[in-house]
């Protein structure tokens, strides 16, 4: 029985691989345009991490394949180093150490040549996390309290600006945990991102149908005043429903200006038990802080009069299929999938925990706030 023949892309399949895989398809798709298997394009994601490899170029100063064909007939017409130096304006070292690279005058070939360059033309450089392992234990550290490595990167800068050295950028994070034969960072700090992916992926939002939910008496996003708006003034915020298994949930609220966190426990989804939620959580804060509410078009805020009417705080409602409009909320939601990730059971999560996430992530530094805290 033979063994299945070993799949090869070219540099060029790779890149049409990379391009396809961030605008959006899926590894199935891509394989099959390819007429292979899904396995193959794994193969080629995995070894980068899904980060697309930086396209290889050539030296300007390298010699070309075409004056290695020059060099190749000259040598063979019997003419001297320093005659095809000449004719090709180059220095006749860099024909001496030609020729010494490959075989000799004797056996010197232009394509072998040509392809032995190209392969010692690979600098792969040290990355800086492996050449510093004081930030390398550093960034490890805040991975672990859960922070992005954009916010680390963030934090970096504003905590050591004039030190270079004690400063890296996110995506060289990313890139040595998703590249493990830079030897920097450990895999098992992957399950600390939020998203806990084994490979970089392009990025996706999922929408809600035109049937999500209709509500009687909404008052559209577009309504809301400017100063809600353009975020000037506290005390307006978006909310939303992180949904677990078994009809679990739990309220989500975020501040616009400051993007504090507030997270309210709920035993059911249904409208009056979350409007009751609601309701009795602003009663705890004062007035001020508390003007107005911007939620999507689910149908757990039906009853959204009645909340208006107890806490007099005005309810906007996003457009259809328009998640983005409360998009604080959103990247909240996406934060929290960290302590909460998707099939877990929230049902019996207690408020007391939640009170602890939700300071854990009001006191982690956010780029939006020029990597101050919402609690500072």
């Amino acid at each position: 029985m033979g063994y299945p023949k070993r799949i090869y892309y070219s540099e060029a399949d790779q890149q049409r691989i990379f391009e396809r895989w961030f605008q959006g398809e899926s590894q199935c798709s891509i394989a099959l345009s390819f007429g292979r298997n899904h396995s193959s394009i794994q193969q080629v994601l995995a070894r980068t991490g899904g980060l697309r490899p930086p396209r290889r170029r050539r030296s300007p100063y390298a010699l070309t394949l075409a004056e290695r064909e020059e060099i190749s007939r000259d040598i063979v017409a019997g003419r001297s180093i320093r005659s095809i130096a000449a004719d090709l304006a180059r220095a006749p070292s860099t024909v001496s150490r030609e020729l010494q690279r490959n075989d000799s005058r004797r056996r010197y070939r232009a394509n072998k040549a040509d392809e032995a360059a190209w392969e010692r033309a690979k600098r792969p450089k040290l990355c800086k996390l492996a050449e510093n392992p004081t930030l390398a234990r550093m960034v490890a550290g805040k991975l672990q309290c859960r922070w992005a490595p954009e916010q680390i990167a963030g934090w970096l800068k504003h905590e050591y600006p004039d030190n270079e050295a004690m400063q890296v950028s996110h995506e060289t994070i990313y890139k040595t945990l998703y590249i493990q034969t830079r030897g920097a960072l450990k895999k098992e700090l992957q399950r600390y991102l939020r998203k806990m992916r084994a490979i970089r992926r392009s990025r996706h939002h999922t929408q809600k149908g035109p049937d999500h939910a209709q509500i009687v008496d909404a008052v559209t996003i577009s309504k809301r005043p400017a100063d809600v708006a353009d975020r000037a003034v506290p005390g307006h915020w978006e909310g939303d429903l992180l949904c677990g298994t078994k009809e679990s949930q739990i309220i989500t609220l975020v501040e616009r200006h400051t993007r504090y966190v507030m997270l309210v426990r709920t035993s059911r989804k249904n409208t009056e038990t979350v409007v009751k939620a609601l309701t009795k959580h602003a009663q705890k804060l004062p007035r001020e802080l508390y003007k107005s509410l911007t939620w999507d078009r689910g149908s757990e805020m039906a009853d959204h009069n009645k909340f208006s009417l107890a806490t007099d705080i005005k309810v906007y409602f996003c457009d259809p299929q328009h998640p983005w409009q409360r998009g604080s909320n959103e990247n909240t939601n996406a934060l929290l999938r960290q302590y909460f990730p998707k099939g877990m059971d929230l049902s019996n999560v207690h408020q007391n925990r939640l009170n602890a996430v939700a300071r854990q992530l009001n006191e982690r530094p956010r780029k939006t706030l020029g990597y101050y805290s919402p609690a500072e």
